[in-house]
């Protein structure tokens, strides 16, 4: 009926697009955080293939043997496990990211502001306090990450790698990591501007409802 006519027409404000697409980046970021942390990664050892070595993306990887893939996998692991709590964590945030915009489209569906309009003021706050709380975040994230990268142990697993001809395990930042946090300045930007929304709806809602007071 009328009711979710009304219902369905905040979909179609600056708003909730703003949201919609603050769940879309959030999705992104999850995605992207998820990289680091979804596999050991580098050499693993196959002994049912007869001794072959394969690399995990496909393809004979002979270029070790014994004591060197030991240490190989060692490398591996231990990398693995200093990266594992930062992508742990950039998951968290990504999925904090991804919920918040989802239950405030939810609000707004249920037309929660216009029956009460200082939640549109609350949101406003808590725009901006994730917003400003981005900034750290992605110092940490990127902090974390160098660090990691700048150990022994990656220095190490370069070296060996490199050793033998493969390329790719350079200590240096990948591509999804780097597109988690400009994803994440995306993030914080477009909260700013939802920010600046919900005040500006805020205005027009307190205007709309006095209007019958005035009749």
């Amino acid at each position: 009926g009328s009711l979710e006519r009304r219902r369905c027409l905040y979909l179609h404000t600056g708003r909730a697009c703003c949201q919609m697409m603050e769940v879309l980046v959030a999705a992104l970021i999850l995605v992207c955080s998820s990289v680091s942390g979804s596999s050991a990664g580098g050499y693993t050892g196959l002994p049912a293939l007869g001794g072959i070595y394969y690399y995990q993306y496909g393809g004979a990887y002979s270029g070790f043997s014994g004591a060197d893939g030991e240490r190989a996998q060692q490398l591996d692991q231990h990398f693995y496990l200093l990266k594992l709590p930062i992508a742990r964590a950039a998951m968290a945030v990504g999925g904090c990211l991804l919920v918040f915009p989802c239950v405030l489209i939810l609000v707004g569906v249920l037309r929660v502001p216009w029956h009460f309009p200082a939640w549109l003021l609350i949101e406003c706050t808590l725009y901006i306090v994730i917003a400003v709380g981005t900034v750290p975040a992605l110092y940490y994230f990127f902090h974390s990450l160098l660090s990691v990268y700048n150990s022994s142990v990656c220095k190490e697993r370069e070296q060996l790698y490199q050793s033998k001809g493969y390329q790719g395990f350079w200590c240096s930042l990948h591509g999804a990591e780097i597109a988690a946090g400009l994803l994440g300045c995306v993030v914080a930007t477009a909260y700013l501007l939802s920010a600046g929304l919900a005040v500006r709806d805020y205005g027009t809602v307190r205007e709309q409802k006095q209007k019958p007071l005035q009749l």
